[in-house]
Protein backbone atom coordinates (compact mmCIF):
# COMPACT_ATOMS: atom_id res chain seq x y z
CA UNK A 1 0.00 0.00 0.00
CA UNK A 2 1.59 3.39 -0.70
CA UNK A 3 1.74 6.22 1.59
CA UNK A 4 -0.59 7.88 -0.13
CA UNK A 5 -3.17 5.41 -0.06
CA UNK A 6 -2.17 4.43 3.51
CA UNK A 7 -3.06 8.11 4.95
CA UNK A 8 -6.19 7.97 3.17
CA UNK A 9 -7.13 5.07 5.37
CA UNK A 10 -6.36 6.86 8.46
CA UNK A 11 -8.33 9.82 7.28
CA UNK A 12 -11.16 7.59 6.59
CA UNK A 13 -10.60 6.16 10.06
CA UNK A 14 -10.66 9.20 12.51
CA UNK A 15 -13.72 10.63 10.23
CA UNK A 16 -15.35 7.65 11.08
CA UNK A 17 -14.10 8.08 14.68
CA UNK A 18 -15.00 11.80 15.42
CA UNK A 19 -18.48 10.99 13.62
CA UNK A 20 -19.12 7.95 16.45
CA UNK A 21 -17.60 9.83 19.19
CA UNK A 22 -19.54 12.97 18.45
CA UNK A 23 -22.43 10.98 18.20
CA UNK A 24 -22.54 9.95 21.64
CA UNK A 25 -22.00 13.03 23.19
CA UNK A 26 -25.69 13.64 22.25
CA UNK A 27 -26.34 10.27 24.30
CA UNK A 28 -24.73 11.01 27.22
CA UNK A 29 -26.27 12.97 29.98
CA UNK A 30 -23.47 13.15 32.64
CA UNK A 31 -21.06 16.30 33.48
CA UNK A 32 -19.05 17.11 30.78
CA UNK A 33 -15.98 15.53 31.77
CA UNK A 34 -17.67 12.52 32.16
CA UNK A 35 -19.08 12.78 28.93
CA UNK A 36 -16.02 13.64 27.10
CA UNK A 37 -14.27 10.82 29.10
CA UNK A 38 -16.45 7.98 27.52
CA UNK A 39 -16.67 9.34 24.17
CA UNK A 40 -12.53 9.32 23.90
CA UNK A 41 -12.87 5.84 25.13
CA UNK A 42 -15.19 4.87 22.26
CA UNK A 43 -13.04 6.64 19.99
CA UNK A 44 -10.20 4.89 21.28
CA UNK A 45 -11.83 1.50 20.64
CA UNK A 46 -13.03 2.19 17.18
CA UNK A 47 -9.31 2.92 16.38
CA UNK A 48 -8.19 0.52 17.95
CA UNK A 49 -10.78 -1.97 15.67
CA UNK A 50 -8.85 0.12 12.19
CA UNK A 51 -5.34 -1.07 14.00
CA UNK A 52 -6.60 -4.68 14.04
CA UNK A 53 -8.24 -4.62 10.49
CA UNK A 54 -5.45 -3.74 8.68
CA UNK A 55 -2.70 -5.12 11.55
CA UNK A 56 -0.83 -1.74 12.21
CA UNK A 57 -1.24 -0.11 14.87
CA UNK A 58 -0.15 3.56 13.97
CA UNK A 59 -3.59 4.20 13.07
CA UNK A 60 -3.13 5.27 16.83
CA UNK A 61 -0.28 7.33 16.40
CA UNK A 62 -2.01 10.39 15.77
CA UNK A 63 -4.96 10.09 17.90
CA UNK A 64 -3.69 11.81 20.95
CA UNK A 65 -3.09 14.46 18.87
CA UNK A 66 -6.21 15.07 16.88
CA UNK A 67 -8.87 14.18 19.48
CA UNK A 68 -7.88 17.19 22.57
CA UNK A 69 -8.65 20.43 19.96
CA UNK A 70 -12.44 18.27 19.69
CA UNK A 71 -12.49 17.81 23.66
CA UNK A 72 -11.51 21.67 24.31
CA UNK A 73 -13.73 22.79 21.66
CA UNK A 74 -16.52 20.36 23.22
CA UNK A 75 -15.87 22.03 27.12
CA UNK A 76 -15.75 25.09 25.41
CA UNK A 77 -19.18 24.77 23.86
CA UNK A 78 -20.49 23.27 27.20
CA UNK A 79 -18.80 26.22 29.64
CA UNK A 80 -20.27 26.61 32.36
CA UNK A 81 -18.33 29.63 34.02
CA UNK A 82 -17.84 33.02 32.37
CA UNK A 83 -14.04 32.26 30.73
CA UNK A 84 -11.74 35.76 29.81
CA UNK A 85 -11.32 35.64 26.44
CA UNK A 86 -7.63 36.55 26.42
CA UNK A 87 -7.44 33.08 28.44
CA UNK A 88 -9.44 31.16 25.65
CA UNK A 89 -7.68 32.70 23.23
CA UNK A 90 -4.04 32.07 24.61
CA UNK A 91 -5.21 28.73 25.10
CA UNK A 92 -6.44 27.61 21.92
CA UNK A 93 -3.41 28.65 20.47
CA UNK A 94 -1.08 26.71 22.03
CA UNK A 95 -3.35 23.52 21.85
CA UNK A 96 -3.71 24.07 18.24
CA UNK A 97 -0.07 25.05 17.82
CA UNK A 98 0.57 21.45 19.51
CA UNK A 99 -1.41 19.59 17.87
CA UNK A 100 -0.94 20.49 14.46
CA UNK A 101 2.57 20.28 14.96
CA UNK A 102 2.64 16.63 16.02
CA UNK A 103 0.24 15.33 13.89
CA UNK A 104 2.10 16.72 10.56
CA UNK A 105 5.62 15.67 11.80
CA UNK A 106 4.26 12.64 12.38
CA UNK A 107 1.97 11.94 8.46
CA UNK A 108 5.30 13.80 6.80
CA UNK A 109 7.57 11.08 8.36
CA UNK A 110 5.35 8.30 8.46
CA UNK A 111 6.33 5.72 5.49
CA UNK A 112 2.92 4.37 5.31
CA UNK A 113 1.51 0.55 6.42
CA UNK A 114 4.35 -0.77 6.12
CA UNK A 115 5.44 0.95 8.90
CA UNK A 116 4.66 0.54 12.66
CA UNK A 117 6.56 2.32 15.81
CA UNK A 118 9.27 -0.58 17.34
CA UNK A 119 8.05 -0.36 20.60
CA UNK A 120 4.43 -1.57 19.49
CA UNK A 121 5.50 -4.92 18.31
CA UNK A 122 7.91 -5.19 21.11
CA UNK A 123 4.78 -4.68 23.63
CA UNK A 124 2.66 -7.40 21.83
CA UNK A 125 5.56 -9.90 21.31
CA UNK A 126 6.65 -9.72 25.33
CA UNK A 127 3.34 -11.21 26.20
CA UNK A 128 2.21 -13.11 23.19
CA UNK A 129 -0.30 -15.00 24.57
CA UNK A 130 -2.54 -11.81 25.55
CA UNK A 131 -1.12 -10.10 22.60
CA UNK A 132 -4.49 -8.59 21.70
CA UNK A 133 -5.35 -7.29 25.30
CA UNK A 134 -1.97 -5.71 25.48
CA UNK A 135 -2.38 -4.00 22.17
CA UNK A 136 -5.39 -2.46 23.20
CA UNK A 137 -4.78 -1.62 27.06
CA UNK A 138 -0.92 -1.13 26.52
CA UNK A 139 -0.45 0.89 22.99
CA UNK A 140 -4.01 2.42 22.79
CA UNK A 141 -6.54 2.56 25.82
CA UNK A 142 -3.61 3.75 28.48
CA UNK A 143 -2.25 6.89 26.18
CA UNK A 144 -6.26 8.02 25.69
CA UNK A 145 -6.33 7.53 29.60
CA UNK A 146 -3.04 9.68 30.55
CA UNK A 147 -3.20 12.50 27.47
CA UNK A 148 -7.34 12.78 29.11
CA UNK A 149 -6.00 13.37 32.40
CA UNK A 150 -3.46 15.55 31.37
CA UNK A 151 -6.20 17.84 29.82
CA UNK A 152 -8.45 18.07 32.73
CA UNK A 153 -6.69 21.71 33.58
CA UNK A 154 -9.00 22.81 30.26
CA UNK A 155 -11.80 21.03 31.59
CA UNK A 156 -11.61 22.92 34.66
CA UNK A 157 -10.61 26.26 32.89
CA UNK A 158 -13.99 26.60 31.47
CA UNK A 159 -16.45 24.27 34.05
CA UNK A 160 -15.04 25.43 37.30
CA UNK A 161 -12.46 28.53 37.03
CA UNK A 162 -13.35 31.77 38.87
CA UNK A 163 -9.68 33.14 38.87
CA UNK A 164 -9.42 35.96 36.52
CA UNK A 165 -7.12 36.69 33.85
CA UNK A 166 -3.46 37.31 35.67
CA UNK A 167 0.39 37.22 35.33
CA UNK A 168 0.36 33.13 35.51
CA UNK A 169 -1.88 32.37 32.17
CA UNK A 170 1.00 34.48 30.88
CA UNK A 171 3.39 32.38 32.39
CA UNK A 172 1.66 29.32 31.22
CA UNK A 173 1.62 30.90 27.80
CA UNK A 174 5.13 31.31 27.65
CA UNK A 175 6.09 27.93 29.11
CA UNK A 176 3.69 25.71 26.82
CA UNK A 177 4.66 27.80 23.62
CA UNK A 178 8.52 27.55 24.56
CA UNK A 179 8.01 23.64 25.29
CA UNK A 180 6.48 22.91 21.69
CA UNK A 181 9.08 25.46 19.77
CA UNK A 182 11.94 23.30 21.80
CA UNK A 183 10.13 19.88 20.32
CA UNK A 184 9.55 20.74 17.15
CA UNK A 185 13.55 22.27 17.00
CA UNK A 186 14.70 19.14 18.39
CA UNK A 187 12.39 16.76 15.75
CA UNK A 188 14.26 19.34 12.87
CA UNK A 189 18.00 18.90 14.22
CA UNK A 190 17.06 14.88 14.52
CA UNK A 191 15.53 14.62 11.47
CA UNK A 192 18.18 16.23 9.65
CA UNK A 193 21.01 14.26 11.50
CA UNK A 194 18.89 11.42 10.24
CA UNK A 195 19.36 12.03 6.86
CA UNK A 196 23.25 12.91 6.80
CA UNK A 197 24.62 10.71 9.93
CA UNK A 198 27.46 8.20 9.48
CA UNK A 199 26.47 4.50 10.42
CA UNK A 200 27.14 4.38 14.30
CA UNK A 201 27.02 8.12 15.02
CA UNK A 202 25.31 9.30 17.63
CA UNK A 203 23.11 12.75 17.58
CA UNK A 204 24.89 15.37 19.87
CA UNK A 205 24.20 18.61 18.62
CA UNK A 206 21.96 21.02 18.47
CA UNK A 207 19.55 20.78 21.43
CA UNK A 208 21.15 17.13 21.94
CA UNK A 209 24.08 18.81 22.79
CA UNK A 210 22.27 19.83 26.54
CA UNK A 211 19.90 16.93 26.46
CA UNK A 212 19.33 13.40 25.11
CA UNK A 213 16.05 13.32 24.59
CA UNK A 214 14.85 17.41 24.23
CA UNK A 215 11.65 15.99 22.25
CA UNK A 216 10.44 14.88 25.69
CA UNK A 217 11.23 17.69 27.43
CA UNK A 218 9.10 19.68 25.26
CA UNK A 219 6.24 17.91 25.63
CA UNK A 220 6.61 17.65 29.55
CA UNK A 221 6.82 21.58 29.24
CA UNK A 222 3.53 21.50 27.06
CA UNK A 223 1.70 19.89 29.62
CA UNK A 224 2.96 21.23 32.35
CA UNK A 225 2.37 24.55 30.83
CA UNK A 226 -1.31 23.41 30.65
CA UNK A 227 -1.51 22.90 34.47
CA UNK A 228 -0.30 26.08 35.05
CA UNK A 229 -3.37 27.15 32.67
CA UNK A 230 -5.87 25.09 34.94
CA UNK A 231 -4.13 26.76 38.18
CA UNK A 232 -4.34 30.16 36.83
CA UNK A 233 -8.16 29.42 36.46
CA UNK A 234 -9.25 27.09 39.44
CA UNK A 235 -6.14 27.60 42.38
CA UNK A 236 -8.17 25.48 44.59
CA UNK A 237 -7.45 22.35 42.54
CA UNK A 238 -3.70 22.84 42.26
CA UNK A 239 -2.97 19.44 44.33
CA UNK A 240 -5.03 17.26 41.74
CA UNK A 241 -5.18 19.59 38.28
CA UNK A 242 -1.42 18.65 38.12
CA UNK A 243 -1.97 14.44 37.54
CA UNK A 244 -1.71 14.73 34.12
CA UNK A 245 1.47 16.46 33.96
CA UNK A 246 3.08 14.21 36.47
CA UNK A 247 1.77 11.07 34.67
CA UNK A 248 3.44 12.36 31.47
CA UNK A 249 6.63 13.28 33.25
CA UNK A 250 6.91 9.23 35.37
CA UNK A 251 6.15 7.67 31.70
CA UNK A 252 9.22 9.25 29.68
CA UNK A 253 11.02 9.02 32.82
CA UNK A 254 10.56 5.29 33.62
CA UNK A 255 9.25 3.95 30.39
CA UNK A 256 9.78 5.70 26.92
CA UNK A 257 13.21 6.88 27.75
CA UNK A 258 14.80 3.92 29.52
CA UNK A 259 13.12 1.77 25.99
CA UNK A 260 14.62 4.61 23.73
CA UNK A 261 18.42 3.94 25.41
CA UNK A 262 18.50 0.38 25.59
CA UNK A 263 17.47 0.34 22.10
CA UNK A 264 20.53 2.92 21.27
CA UNK A 265 23.00 0.52 23.62
CA UNK A 266 22.19 -2.19 21.68
CA UNK A 267 22.77 -0.82 18.48
CA UNK A 268 25.46 1.31 19.12
CA UNK A 269 27.79 0.72 22.64
CA UNK A 270 29.64 3.84 22.38
CA UNK A 271 26.55 5.53 22.94
CA UNK A 272 27.19 5.22 26.79
CA UNK A 273 29.30 7.79 26.37
CA UNK A 274 26.84 10.15 25.49
CA UNK A 275 24.74 8.72 29.11
CA UNK A 276 27.76 9.89 31.07
CA UNK A 277 27.84 13.19 29.71
CA UNK A 278 24.31 14.94 28.40
CA UNK A 279 21.56 15.13 31.03
CA UNK A 280 18.74 12.53 29.98
CA UNK A 281 15.78 14.69 30.12
CA UNK A 282 16.15 18.65 31.52
CA UNK A 283 18.60 20.84 29.35
CA UNK A 284 22.21 21.20 30.55
CA UNK A 285 25.74 22.10 29.89
CA UNK A 286 27.38 18.79 28.97
CA UNK A 287 29.89 17.38 31.30
CA UNK A 288 33.70 17.26 29.84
Amino acid sequence: MTKSTSLVWICIAYIVTLYIAGCSLFLLDYDPLINAFIADIIGTVVIWLFSRAFKNSSFYDAYWTVIPPFIMLYWMATASVDVNIWRQMLLMFVVLYWATRLTLNWAVYWQGMQQEDWRYAMCRDKFPKIALLTDFFGIHFFPTVQVFAGLIPIYAIFHLGDGGFSWLDIIAFAVTATAISIQMIADMQLRDFVDNKKPGETMTKGLWAWSRHPNYFGEVGFWFGLYLFGLAAYPAGWYWLCAGFIMMAVMFITVSIPMMEIRSLQRRPEYQQTIDKVSMLIPWPAQK
